[in-house]
């Protein structure tokens, strides 16, 4: 068991793994890793198997001080990380030894890092998951983001420190997010289909891991009507009163009663948990065939990693 003394924080640094799937019935949001490419392919670079429990972070990086040996990779956001001062790669796995420092500079690319450890962070299970839920302050340390002070446990490994190839960079400045018809996209007027797919939307300051809050030409229905609470999924784009979109993301509620207008593949979920308060994205509809071909796509980079 190696340890792990946090410095400094972070903005907001939580931990995070695949989330709570198995539990939307009874109201409970999966949560999980907003990026879930980059998180699995920090734990495929370590050794770990891709739902193990490591760091997300958002828009700055943690410093942290290492009691023992491990080894670590960090994927996602370019945040300029630094080993005792010295710039380290990202998407590789990096050997630490007792007394060494990891910080990051400032952000170059992207939203959100990941850093996964050699044998996973070693927090208790809740509801099946390490997921860290602030709303209901549950999972990860005590429900919370890190602070100062804490104890990071990591796990047993018997990880050997290999150099794989690189795959290809996810390319985080495309604007393009792909998107399928929602169960209400008929509902809504003509032309306010044609502005969501051929209109640029800002990402508004409210966004968090809940949902994200775009501002641009306003979607307006048919005619008024009212719904009947429906499931909603990661990526459904609701569209409240006001006609400005909401895409739902990883801590979503389970059920929602805003027309859903589309949502946005799998594929293009990591993507979308890279933008930040103030980028720019277009919507392009795709049909179901190639959204599956996207994802599986996705998936056999990561398997072919592992193998």
């Amino acid at each position: 068991m190696s340890r792990i003394q946090v410095q400094k924080p972070g903005i907001f640094t939580t931990i995070q793994d695949v989330g709570r799937p198995n539990y939307q019935r009874f109201g409970m949001p999966v949560g999980g890793a907003m990026d879930w490419h980059a998180a699995a392919l920090a734990n495929h670079r370590v050794g770990n198997v891709a739902s193990a429990a490591c760091l997300e972070f958002t828009y700055t990086g943690p410093t942290l001080f290492f009691e023992n040996e491990v080894s670590f990779a960090i994927t996602g956001a370019d945040m300029h990380p630094v080993l005792n001062g010295e710039p380290i790669e990202r998407n590789r796995a990096c050997q630490v030894r007792k007394g060494d420092v990891l910080g990051f500079g400032r952000l170059i690319e992207g939203c959100r890092g990941y850093l996964a450890f050699a044998g996973g962070i070693q927090v208790p299970n809740v509801l099946g998951s390490k997921s860290t839920y602030l709303s209901a302050k549950l999972g990860g340390l005590e429900g919370r983001r890190l602070k100062a002070g804490d104890i990071l446990s990591i796990g047993s490994s018997d990880h050997k420190l290999i150099q794989f190839t690189e795959p290809e960079p996810y390319v985080y400045q495309r604007q393009e997010i792909r998107v399928m018809a929602g169960p209400e996209a008929s509902a809504f007027k003509t032309h306010a289909l044609s502005h969501f797919l051929n209109t640029a939307y800002k990402i508004l300051p409210e966004s968090d891991r809940m949902a994200y809050r775009l501002s641009g030409e306003t979607l307006e229905l048919k005619r008024a009507q009212s719904m009947i609470s429906s499931g909603t999924s990661l990526g459904t784009i609701q569209v409240p009163a006001d006609g400005q979109p909401i895409v739902l993301m990883a801590d979503r509620q389970t059920t929602g009663g805003y027309p859903r207008i589309a949502n946005v593949i799998a594929a293009d979920i990591p993507l979308l948990a890279q933008k930040k308060a103030g980028d720019l994205i277009h919507f392009r509809e795709v049909r179901l065939a190639e959204a599956q071909e996207l994802l599986n796509e996705l998936k056999r980079g990561l398997h072919d990693l592992s193998e």
